[in-house]
């Protein structure tokens, strides 16, 4: 069973995010083993490009899809206002998964059909896994040994990888510099709240002179010297 056409949206119009946790995609693809074929499903955080879930199976059962989802939301609690973004495949369009996607508060959305542009950084990181992993370091042996390879290829990816769309940094490093400058601006508000002074008394200046001749004494001393505007 599939849910009605109208309840999924089309998110390609906006494929962009300003924050963590705004998007995910999600793709599978498969690799060959001496013991056969193992599917592999990952789940990326749109914003920093980092794989937040990814599962290895010897089938293409429903439950594969499920599982990369469900570590993606075991590693990232809390979220609000997410949309899921994936192609039409049926492993994605299953009951199971969008009843997942339902009671975790995630907005479903599916691409085109027939558009292999709609879900395309999800199909880019198929393509990096099959470059700098699979065809570098078969053959494959078995499920066990691409699992291995496969977990030791995320972490690699998520911490060490340069992405040139992140500024030649990490999805780790460019997503903690995003959290770290939330925290310094907060940090700022709360202490400027809190001094219970304008911005320009909480950074020392001396306020304006007042009374006769308090105008043009403060327009000269302008012409001379003014500080910045405190950003809050």
């Amino acid at each position: 069973m599939r849910l009605p056409t109208a309840l999924w949206t089309s998110f390609s119009w906006r494929f962009s995010a300003d924050r963590p946790n705004q998007l995910w995609v999600a793709d599978l693809t498969y690799v060959a083993t001496w013991a056969g074929m193992v599917y592999v499903a990952f789940v990326i955080d749109f914003f920093p490009r980092k794989i937040v879930g990814w599962r290895v199976s010897n089938s293409l059962r429903s439950d594969l899809a499920p599982d990369a989802i469900e570590q993606a939301l075991h590693d990232r609690p809390g979220i609000d206002d997410l949309v899921h973004h994936s192609d039409r495949g049926v492993q994605y369009l299953s009951i199971r998964y969008t009843e997942g996607l339902a009671e975790a508060g995630i907005e479903p959305s599916v691409g085109s059909v027939g558009d292999s542009y709609d879900n395309a950084l999800a199909v880019s990181v198929n393509g990096i896994y099959k470059t700098e992993l699979i065809r570098k370091d078969g053959p494959w042996r078995s499920l066990e040994h691409v699992e291995y390879g496969t977990l030791e290829w995320v972490w690699w990816y998520n911490s060490r990888r340069l992405h040139s769309s992140l500024g030649h940094v990490p999805p780790a490093e460019y997503e903690a510099t995003y959290h770290s400058g939330r925290s310094d601006a907060e940090e700022s508000r709360t202490t400027t709240r809190s001094s219970g002074l304008c911005p320009e008394l909480h950074r020392g200046s001396a306020p304006e002179p007042r009374g006769k001749g308090g105008a043009e004494g403060s327009k000269g001393e302008a012409g001379e010297h003014q500080e910045d505007p405190v950003m809050v």
